[in-house]
């Protein structure tokens, strides 16, 4: 008697439909199973499948099953039919070919890799409210770079330190936005509505001394849907622009209820990827980072921290090159073993966030690795460990910039700028790990 039915959703001939969303996974067999038993089983368990025959089935069961119609060494691409997923729904598409079939025991290592989204799929997304634009429309310029500072310690100020000692100081030292770190929230030393309170109070008095658009990156992370909701209503009351959420933590639910808000009142979402490495590190297993931009382009978030390649968090050039012509571009094609082809339709681009152990004289490598200053430039200890303090430490990042602008190298443009210059004494072109 037949008991598995796992090879059915093995089908090399199957030639996917124009709607079909296509998956590519990297996978390992468990000892014992056969690669042809392992694609079977993530198909299967990923569609309308499970362990063993039934004795009843459906009709509608032809027309939700996904097949691996395409296998090379480790690498399958599964074609899911788009029937099987709610329109409009991030979590109810995970929750298929990102779900159970990573627990399961047949299967040593499974990896999402991509998935090229049809665009009867796309249609029922908004996207970002600015994305790009975020640079003419909320900062009045013609170019990027947009650029911010994260206080640190990451924890310790009060409101008042945080919007008076960091925030004014940087806003005066030429840079955009005071940007909160993924773990501040709203904890007694610094609770969230007294920092919107000051920080809404010194952004004004900045911008009447500066004459130049300042704003920040609040973060309104919560615990239940219904704070996330008032949280944000809050900064918008306030007059900014912007508001920061942790998008993994928080959950995709969350993330396209922030959206469907950003909407609403105008704003931009920037979205800060805390916790992203439990899943996207391990190279064998998970999902990879690019897919996780991916979903919050779909979904709508403006702007999102996507590595740096010479900070200090991991991340390698050529992913992160992939992933930026992911979220910028309007179609990009294939990479085998890394990238599916896209064509995002009326979805706007993102902003690519470049964020973690920068300082003045590693942007300009950066710069070159990206290939645009048409990015979010976000600096901490860069800029508050500056010798001569906060301000200067903004203001030694602006010079690197306007050098970098003009074709200047960083040691010719410090012999006129002493804030540029204090900054390469002490940290001259060091990479931190």
């Amino acid at each position: 008697m037949k008991i598995e039915w796992y090879h059915e959703f093995i089908n090399t001939k199957y030639k996917p439909s124009r709607t079909d969303i296509k998956v590519l996974f990297y996978y390992e067999p468990a000892p014992g199973i056969t690669k042809e038993d392992a694609i079977g089983r993530i198909a299967s368990e990923s569609s309308s499948g499970t362990w063993t025959t039934l004795t009843e089935l459906p009709k509608l069961l032809p027309k939700t099953k996904a097949y691996a119609y395409h296998c090379d060494e480790n690498y399958a691409k599964i074609a899911y039919p788009l029937l099987i997923f709610e329109e409009g729904s991030v979590p109810g598409m995970m929750s298929g070919f990102g779900g159970n079939i990573y627990g399961m025991k047949a299967v040593k290592n499974l990896r999402l890799l991509d998935a090229e989204l049809p665009p009867e799929y796309i249609k029922h997304f908004k996207g970002p409210t600015h994305g790009k634009d975020v640079i003419k429309r909320i900062f009045r310029r013609k170019s990027g770079p947009v650029t911010a500072v994260v206080p640190k310690p990451k924890i310790g100020y009060t409101a008042l330190e945080h919007a008076a000692k960091v925030g004014y100081a940087i806003w005066r030292g030429g840079m955009d936005c005071v940007k909160d770190d993924e773990n501040l929230t709203s904890q007694k030393f610094n609770r969230f509505e007294e920092r919107v309170k000051l920080v809404a109070k010194y952004r004004d008095k900045a911008e009447k001394e500066t004459g130049d658009v300042k704003d920040a990156f609040l973060n309104v992370t919560a615990p239940n849907l219904k704070e996330l909701e008032r949280r944000i209503k809050l900064v918008h009351d306030h007059g900014f622009k912007y508001f920061m959420l942790d998008v993994v933590v928080s959950g995709f639910t969350a993330v396209q209820t922030a959206v469907e808000l950003a909407h609403d009142y105008d704003m931009a979402i920037h979205g800060h990827r805390a916790m992203h490495a439990m899943m996207t590190r391990n190279p064998k297993h998970g999902m990879s980072m690019l897919y996780l931009a991916k979903l919050m382009r779909l979904m709508g978030v403006d702007q999102f921290h996507i590595g740096t390649v010479i900070g200090k968090l991991a991340g390698e050039k050529r992913e992160i090159v992939a992933i930026k012509e992911m979220i910028t571009q309007r179609e990009v094609g294939e990479i085998p073993g890394l990238r599916m082809p896209q064509k995002w339709g009326r979805i706007k681009p993102m902003l690519p966030v470049a964020s973690g152990g920068l300082h003045p004289g590693l942007l300009p490598e950066l710069f070159d690795i990206y290939g645009t200053m048409d990015i979010v430039l976000q600096l901490g200890g860069g800029t508050q460990g500056h010798p001569m303090g906060i301000e200067a430490g903004a203001r030694a990042v602006m010079q690197a910039i306007e050098a970098y602008r003009e074709g200047i190298g960083l040691d010719e443009y410090a012999e006129t700028h002493k804030e540029l210059k204090a900054a390469l004494d002490k940290w001259g072109y060091m990479k931190p790990r």
